[in-house]
């Protein structure tokens, strides 16, 4: 059986590595990693794969950036050759990025199965590109596994077959347990000269907060009104920092004087820095999976969010970018006054195992 899984973007890393591990063991698969270069800094990219401790990706397609066209239409051109050329039995994608939806329509038009992980969730927003990736590849796919139970009733709701769906929990969660106590043994903190539970920790990169002035002035004023509390740690994704030099925001931002500008950090240092944190403030959904799991509040900066159990039952409130609503959850967290989470089902570092477990039951059932 010959397996592709396909990853382009930095949460991808995270959710292919658990995959990568199991399908490793197994003596009658061969796995092949395909990166196509979506995220292409070293700092978005190769760090991550070295935390990971992932192999250098069979094939790099190396697409670099563009518009949502020219990204997708890249990777579709580049992913063809490459479907014709190793002739796989299955082709894994994972999340909502161009390169989930261009090779999952890649695939199915050459009639490969698809299979997508972390499927069905829904922020019910088709002003975000996300979103309709998410739609489009679940459409397109022929195993859908979920990371939660709306997921579930996302995708019967849309009419989905029910032997096509499959709630397994959430890869990203493998990853992190897994390297929770190698990433204790990070130096990052010491170099933020910051100790455990008196930063906040911030990332910022959907379009609706980054890629208007008026936007990047509100989140400015959130950092003015909140830094009393102490350092606030910002790691600038680098479609960030394109955009605060093109309105001329970066040096108000520099000017804020517990606001720390740091360029992107590894997985281990990241996930050192997030565990330790007061409070996280984030417009990413991965992010708020993550901290929902390690129980450190969460504040994100969005209307909506495509995974609502985070908010239903772990410790993510949606605050969108309402000055006064943060600055009041801010002050909330710092006085110590926070829901409580709980995990939501599944979330045990094995959601690996049972997709690895589905896909070899439906291909190969005498070896499963």
């Amino acid at each position: 059986m010959k397996v592709v899984s396909v990853v382009g973007a930095r949460p991808n890393f995270m959710k292919v590595a658990p995959l990568h591990r199991v399908f490793s063991k197994m003596q009658n698969v061969h796995h092949l990693i395909v990166h196509t270069g979506q995220h292409y800094d070293k700092n978005m990219s190769k760090v991550f794969f070295d935390d990971l401790e992932l192999p250098e990706p069979d094939v790099y397609l190396g697409v670099g950036s563009g518009t949502h066209a020219e990204q997708t239409a890249r990777i579709m051109m580049e992913f063809e050759k490459v479907l014709l050329n190793e002739k796989p039995d299955l082709v894994i994608v994972v999340g909502d990025v161009n390169s989930t939806v261009a090779c999952s329509l890649t695939a199915s038009k050459l009639r490969v199965p698809v299979a997508h992980v972390e499927a069905g969730l829904r922020s019910f927003d088709r002003t975000m590109p996300e979103e309709i990736n998410r739609v489009v590849t679940d459409a397109l796919s022929d195993y859908l596994f979920a990371t939660e139970e709306a997921g579930v009733t996302n995708l019967k709701n849309e009419g989905v077959g029910e032997e096509k769906i499959f709630l397994v929990g959430d890869v990203m969660i493998d990853s992190l347990m897994l390297y929770q106590e190698k990433a204790k043994r990070s130096e990052i903190k010491k170099s933020f000269d910051i100790s455990a539970c008196e930063y906040t920790l911030v990332t910022l990169h959907r379009a609706s907060n980054v890629d208007n002035r008026e936007s990047l002035l509100v989140i400015l004023d959130i950092f003015r009104a909140i830094e009393k509390h102490g350092k606030i740690i910002f790691p600038i994704h680098p479609r960030t920092r394109k955009r605060l030099e093109e309105f001329d925001l970066l040096s108000q931002y520099s000017m804020v004087k517990n606001l720390v500008l740091t360029n992107p950090i590894g997985y281990l240092d990241f996930l050192s820095i997030m565990t330790d944190a007061k409070l996280v403030l984030t417009d990413s959904g991965g992010i708020q999976a993550e901290t929902t799991f390690l129980n450190v509040p969460c504040v994100t900066l969005r209307e909506n969010t495509e995974q609502p159990c985070t908010v239903e039952s772990g410790t993510n409130v949606l605050a969108g970018l309402a000055v006064e609503k943060v600055v009041d959850l801010v002050s909330d967290c710092y006085a110590g006054t926070w829901k409580k989470g709980k995990l939501p089902e599944f979330w045990d570092g094995k959601a690996a195992e049972r997709i690895v477990k589905a896909l070899v039951n439906s291909f190969m059932p005498n070896d499963s």
